[in-house]
């Protein structure tokens, strides 16, 4: 790659998230990193940069509109990694991915939306293959624990000789509130697909992300919103918001790396809601809130009440808040050969939030640093596929758990 004017460029620094990146990167990035500030306005640029940590207090400010091909394209060539935040990507993020894809850039994002990620394949794919950039989506809370996770299972079988994974379980508890902008690319998918409906057998695909949908086995998966349900252990569990769209990045990891977790694999997500009583009412009141939700999203009268008391994109809780959250994934996996393994994921801060900004903060640093250690990859890519054990390295020193062990 050619000698450009910035090593890592935080895109939508000025939104709620995009600052919480820029002050992660503030603290964990080397000095000698040479970091800017992207961003439609110059002024709240500034503004951002003045209540950083000192060492960006000199950080250069790109100013850019993803609506401005001429702008985004400079952008784009003026850097050697592009991290951003600005969403819903569907809306605003096809131009940049592209972008990126034909200068060689590499790419990573927090998109949670399964027909983003499709188009951004479709069109960024081959580019990127081409000009040798890795474009690593989902690189948050979605889908990072998830994606690892099995990575990690799969990984472990392998060495102990035990065969691909077969049925394979996440669930999932956390701390924490509702991102905005996760609401928000919610609330853009549901719109897209009232206004297409062809575009309803693209989500509900459980492929929908795969290199190549025609070669996936044809083994059958687990329900995305299965209903309340008590585990052998006696805990309750109602379905997680992110398991359609988590589900098909362990997915596409798998097909990216030649089915090497199995061809037989079956994954599924649930949100764990604890024991007794008090577990069995959260799972029912999770489920029939989810539901409601998702109703009153695809309807526009109700859609507007609900837009007044959901964050706004943009917004997020405030230092105490997410520095009291939490989150945890439990998976639970069983191997061709009846072998059984559980992982861990787990860390400190607000998942939406703090423990997001450590997770892409770690994903730009790994594109940005160790592209020597990388996997061989380039084009469309996941965290697994495209940042692998790298990535496991970086959130475990940045004190997240990644575990495996026997069951």
């Amino acid at each position: 790659m050619p000698d450009r004017a910035h090593d890592l460029v935080v895109y939508g620094a000025s939104g709620f998230v995009g600052e919480l990146l820029a002050a992660y990167l503030a603290d964990a990035a080397p000095p000698d990193l040479r970091i800017a500030l992207g961003g439609r306005s110059r002024d709240r640029l500034t503004a951002v940069r003045s209540r950083l940590p000192a060492a960006a207090h000199d950080w250069p400010l790109v100013e850019a509109d993803s609506t401005d091909p001429a702008a985004v394209t400079a952008l784009a060539e003026g850097t050697r990694v592009l991290a951003t935040t600005v969403g819903p990507y569907a809306r605003y993020g096809l131009p940049v991915v592209e972008a990126c894809a034909r200068a060689g850039t590499h790419y990573a994002d927090l998109t949670g939306e399964v027909l983003f990620h499709r188009d951004a394949i479709d069109r960024a794919d081959a580019p990127a293959r081409a000009s040798g950039a890795r474009i690593v989506h989902s690189c948050g809370y979605d889908s990072i624990p998830s994606d690892l996770s099995v990575y990690l299972l799969a990984e472990r079988a392998r060495a102990d000789g035990a065969g691909g994974l077969t049925d394979v379980r996440l669930v999932a508890t956390a701390k924490g509130g509702f991102s905005g902008g996760t609401v928000d690319s919610m609330r853009a998918q549901v719109e897209a697909v009232g206004l297409d409906r062809s575009l309803r057998r693209v989500v509900g695909d459980p492929f929908a992300l795969s290199p190549d949908r025609a070669a996936e086995p044809a083994t059958r998966q687990p329900a995305d919103a299965a209903p309340p349900a008590r585990d052998r252990d006696g805990r309750w569990t109602a379905p997680f918001v992110m398991a359609s769209y988590n589900t098909r990045v362990v997915r596409r990891s798998n097909a990216l790396q030649e089915w090497s977790y199995g061809r037989g694999l079956r994954y599924g997500e649930a949100m764990g809601t604890g024991r007794g009583v008090t577990g069995a009412a959260t799972a029912i009141g999770m489920t029939a809130g989810l539901a409601g939700a998702l109703g009153a999203m695809s309807f526009g009268p109700t859609r507007a009440l609900l837009d007044r008391v959901l964050p706004a994109p943009g917004t997020g809780p405030d230092e105490a808040a997410r520095e009291r959250g939490w989150f945890r994934m439990s998976v639970e996996a069983t191997t061709e050969s009846g072998r059984r393994y559980r992982a861990t994921a787990a860390g400190p801060g607000d998942p939406g939030y703090k423990a997001t900004a450590v997770m892409l903060g770690e994903s730009a640093l790994a594109l940005a640093l160790d592209g020597d250690r990388l996997p061989a990859r380039a084009g469309s890519l996941t965290p697994a596929s495209g940042l692998g054990a790298v990535l496991v390295e970086r959130l475990r020193a940045a004190g997240h758990t990644y575990e495996v062990a026997a069951a």
